[in-house]
């Protein structure tokens, strides 16, 4: 136990640190996809970046409570529930993509206006986005598949950790 606290490795500080990198990251590249490469978000696509903001909200509340009793270690379960939910949000989301189940049945589109006719201008104007389309893949994985792949390992690791006792280390 004494050498793996030399080591440094903490793995309740481990789970923390994903907790907090993997919803920041795949954030950021939800939206840059969206604001840099100009890919538009359907409607479950929100719904795993809420999923997400929940756990990064989870994860720094971790941090703030590492001086309680349970050194944070609840949020961090918190975060990685909120992360794998957004990971079978991301599962669902996928299966709807590839046809194996039904989608969302409402369209999003990012129209916004002042007036009445503004706003109907802008929804007429703005593009449909369907959730059962995919608008971009990589290794022919779409991006609420590698959401689903990342999310849903990063919670299971979290969760791993999250249970290591210091005595679990000396073992290892």
């Amino acid at each position: 136990m004494a050498e793996a606290n030399r080591a440094g490795f903490d793995a309740l500080n481990a789970a923390k640190a994903i907790s907090l990198v993997v919803p920041a990251a795949l954030l950021a590249g939800a939206y840059g996809s969206q604001h840099l490469g100009g890919l538009a978000p359907c409607e479950m696509c929100y719904w795993q970046r809420y999923a997400h903001w929940a756990g990064l909200a989870f994860a720094i509340g971790a941090y703030l409570l590492a001086r309680m009793p349970d050194r944070g270690r609840s949020f961090v379960w918190l975060a990685a529930l909120a992360i794998l939910t957004s990971g079978a949000i991301g599962a669902y989301h996928a299966g709807v993509e590839s046809g194996l189940f039904e989608g969302a049945t409402q369209c999003t589109t990012m129209a916004a206006g002042a007036s009445t006719e503004d706003l109907l201008r802008a929804v007429m104007d703005a593009p449909m986005v369907r959730c059962d389309e995919i608008q971009f893949e990589f290794l022919g994985i779409s991006m609420a598949g590698w959401n689903a792949i990342l999310s849903i390992a990063a919670a299971l690791v979290i969760l791993w950790l999250s249970f290591k006792r210091p005595k679990d280390l000396a073992l290892a």
